[in-house]
């Protein structure tokens, strides 16, 4: 299913005082997917960031705001707009970062990629994907735990650590939200592998993934490790096939 006039649309994006961003981000998603519902999941923004939504929204109908108690973290967040995606019975969600380190106009590429996949990945490390103005040492280890995840997971993607993906929300209803362990940096990796246990075709487009414009970077070094370890742990779990088969037991979204 590619996104035509009678595809519902649902574009999120998680948030943490993204003040300076987000407005200017809805118009840019908006200019590329007017469609589009965009749906900003806000975690208690002490920079007013859920406010400047909510006025947003009484403008547009368009633009919704899903405000959470606390910092909760980016894969809780990005459970929540799934769960809303399947509650509310959008065909596609397409979720992106609020600093504009994925840009809105690779939109288009994405929701073609739907026709034939089921997930469609903004890829930078695929033919014609890449990276601007990010430290070399943060390209260094994505690529590091890219390579380690195709070794453990065996997805057949090159980029499983982005968040700029285009979901099928009729087959995100088929995977295993119970079983998920991640709540950091290796949700991306770990929510791709739950959606190939369920039956998902992936595949990749790429982008150029430019370092955020506005604001401050949220990556936190203890977190890395412990979603490090987390991305192991379930590794060694998918190559003694532990995962494969729980994924087969009765279950579903909790």
């Amino acid at each position: 299913m590619q996104a035509g006039m009678n595809t519902r649309l649902l574009v999120s994006v998680a948030t943490y005082n993204e003040c300076e961003n987000i407005a200017r981000l809805i118009e840019e998603i908006h200019a590329f997917a007017p469609q589009a519902d965009v749906l900003v999941v806000d975690d208690n923004s002490p920079d007013g960031t859920g406010k400047l939504v909510d006025e947003l929204s009484a403008k547009d109908s368009r633009i919704r705001a899903l405000h959470r108690s606390g910092k909760l973290g980016l894969g809780t967040a990005i459970v929540a707009a799934m769960k809303y995606a399947m509650s509310n019975n959008y065909d596609l969600l397409l979720n992106m970062d609020a600093d504009f380190s994925h840009p809105a106009r690779y939109i288009p590429a994405l929701l073609a990629g739907m026709s034939r996949q089921d997930v469609m990945i903004g890829s930078r490390y695929v033919a014609g994907g890449g990276t601007e103005n990010w430290p070399v040492i943060r390209e260094k280890i994505s690529r590091a735990v890219n390579g380690l995840v195709r070794f453990f997971f065996r997805m057949g993607v090159r980029d499983a650590s982005g968040a700029y993906r285009c979901y099928r929300v009729s087959k995100l209803r088929q995977v295993r939200f119970d079983l998920i362990v991640s709540r950091g940096y290796s949700f991306q990796q770990e929510m791709l592998f739950r959606c190939k246990l369920a039956g998902c075709t992936l595949g990749e487009t790429p982008i150029i993934f430019e370092n955020r414009r506005a604001g401050k970077s949220k990556v936190n070094g203890k977190e890395a490790a412990r979603s490090m370890a987390t991305i192991l742990y379930l590794g060694v779990r998918s190559m003694l096939g532990i995962e494969r088969r729980a994924s087969r037991r009765t279950g579903g979204v909790s």
